[in-house]
């Protein structure tokens, strides 16, 4: 007995699953995140190559700074790879920390006499790197390469906790410094020894109501602001030539 006829015809091949094409560079948001990432890290650098006083590494605006360069650093070169963009929680947390040493720097401090006077040449470079070219490069990428409507108000605990652990940072290095020490404190409004803890930790908890509030601010901002993003990258898209395809 013959085997049937369909057993001699060669099987059906699977479907070969093709890899998905690779996203296109984005040359632009590279290229405006490494100068974000270049401002935030030279601020800090300057800063520690002056001998600044008190130390660097204890003031918020400067460790706010190395933590934008750290992001924005890993953001180009995911944007100059073609890679999908880093999570709005994170990078709306840098925003955030950037608009706070922003806002705190001309509002805040230039208010305190006890705050010494940027100077000129390398000193006043840092502040203007610092507290105005970071956050500014920060706040243009957000308004013109990220996508609207990302950044949820659950983030906002999230972004609170730098501030706070900063706070614990200060106050347990104060404690641990002998009375006295010169720069115990690095900020006026954080000194126990002027206000006391109870004048500082209320002074410190309207600071982190004023952070939510911007915080919320940010957000709504996100929820109505228009996606000029994806217009850059359709407008880009119409101006590109058609990439070449197989017969159809």
């Amino acid at each position: 007995m013959t085997a049937p006829r369909t057993a001699l015809l060669p099987r059906p091949r699977a479907a070969e699953v093709l890899p998905a094409p690779a996203a296109p560079r984005r040359p632009w948001a590279t290229a405006l995140r490494a100068l974000a990432c270049g401002a935030a890290a030279a601020g800090p650098a300057i800063t520690m190559a002056t001998g600044y006083t008190p130390p660097p590494l204890i003031h918020f605006t400067v460790l706010a700074n190395l933590l934008v360069a750290v992001v924005f650093g890993w953001s180009a070169v995911r944007s100059w790879r073609g890679a999908p963009p880093l999570p709005p929680y994170l990078t709306g947390g840098v925003l955030l920390l950037a608009a706070i040493t922003a806002l705190m720097h001309h509002l805040v401090l230039v208010n305190y006499t006890e705050t010494p006077a940027p100077g000129t040449g390398w000193p006043l470079a840092a502040t203007l790197l610092l507290h105005t070219v970071t956050p500014l490069t920060v706040t243009v990428d957000w308004l013109l390469l990220t996508a609207p409507r990302t950044l949820r108000l659950a983030h906002i605990p999230m972004w609170l906790t730098a501030p706070a652990a900063y706070l614990g940072l200060v106050l347990t290095r104060g404690a641990l410094l002998s009375p006295g020490t010169p720069d115990r404190y690095p900020y006026p409004f954080l000194d126990v020894d002027t206000y006391g803890y109870t004048g500082t930790l209320t002074q410190a908890l309207a600071l982190g109501l004023l952070f939510t509030a911007l915080a919320s601010l940010i957000t709504a901002v996100d929820h109505i602001r228009p996606n000029v993003a994806g217009w850059i990258q359709h407008r880009r898209n119409r101006i590109s030539p058609p990439a070449a395809g197989g017969l159809k």
